[in-house]
């Protein structure tokens, strides 16, 4: 959920056992290795089974956050207890089965999660994984510690103020998505303090109070910050497509997808995940949309 194709700059997943991340606390740089223990060891890190090392100037106030970023605080009791629970098809209790350790991240890093979800406004996610990528290099820096090649930690709210205007042209972010990003990080310490709420509607709630952000961006950030169980991303290309297809065998429309989700309001997010993981993928009936690129125009 947190990596944003394989070459991401601030996500590295070497092997299922190793991950690396880059993030900033209190604006200061962090380089992260997520590894779990050897068979049979006894660590006391994130329910004795994942270790996390971390490096840079933030390292030691940010390790306390390290089991959010796991989705440590992720309770999925309340819902696998439910009546609704025992609604879901089959197939997704398969899921569930197969997949006990599935988890919803709560990083708190709204400010990353933030600009990431409004460079992915309105375009594929070619476009925009390949936009983030060019301006997490441009502006950010190199990553601590001995983090793989490659990787840079993300800008700092002023940071990306500071990128001009030719750059994000460059990129492939258009005036109205760049515009919207530097309005939002002039609301950098708003964001932080959101990233401390403990209530993922709420948020949403507040974050569609800025000028840019809507339901659909809203979603996207929670989902990430906040280990929003009940947050869909209404408003999707693909997403109502997906659930339809699962439930109906046929498209469909947000309305529908969320008729269909409304059995599991409070878990919808769950209910997402959980088709993701069962493996269903929806028909595909034509070649892939190929975008126009002007960035050298």
């Amino acid at each position: 959920m947190l990596g944003r194709g394989s070459a991401d700059p601030t996500v590295r997943v070497l092997s299922p056992d190793c991950v690396w991340i880059t993030t900033r606390h209190h604006d200061l740089a962090v380089s992260a290795r997520f590894t779990r223990a050897p068979s049979g060891a006894v660590s006391t890190t994130l329910e004795r089974d994942i270790v996390v090392d971390a490096w840079g100037p933030g390292a030691i106030t940010w390790i306390e956050s390290a089991p959010n970023w796991c989705g440590a605080a992720d309770d999925w009791t309340v819902f696998e207890g439910s009546a609704a629970y025992h609604l879901l098809p089959e197939r997704l209790r398969l899921a569930r089965r197969r997949h006990p350790g599935l988890r919803l991240p709560a990083t708190g890093a709204v400010i990353d999660r933030a600009v990431i979800a409004i460079i992915e406004q309105r375009v594929t996610a070619m476009e925009a994984i390949r936009a983030y990528r060019y301006l997490v290099r441009l502006a950010g820096e190199r990553a601590p510690g001995p983090a793989p090649a490659g990787m840079y930690v993300p800008p700092t709210a002023e940071q990306w103020r500071r990128i001009p205007s030719w750059q994000w042209h460059r990129a492939g972010v258009d005036p109205q998505r760049s515009a919207t990003v530097m309005r939002t990080m002039q609301r950098a310490s708003a964001l932080e303090r959101l990233g401390a709420l403990d209530d993922p509607a709420r948020v949403r709630a507040k974050l569609q109070t800025l000028n840019g952000i809507g339901v659909w961006t809203a979603a996207e950030i929670t989902q990430c910050t906040h280990g929003d169980p009940d947050g869909i991303s209404v408003r999707d290309y693909h997403l109502a497509d997906y659930v339809c297809w699962f439930f109906d065998g046929a498209p469909g429309s947000d309305d529908r997808m969320e008729q269909l989700l409304e059995p599991w309001r409070g878990h919808r997010q769950r209910v997402v995940r959980l088709i993701k993981a069962s493996g269903h993928r929806k028909p595909s009936f034509g070649p892939r949309l190929a975008p126009a690129d002007h960035r050298r125009h």
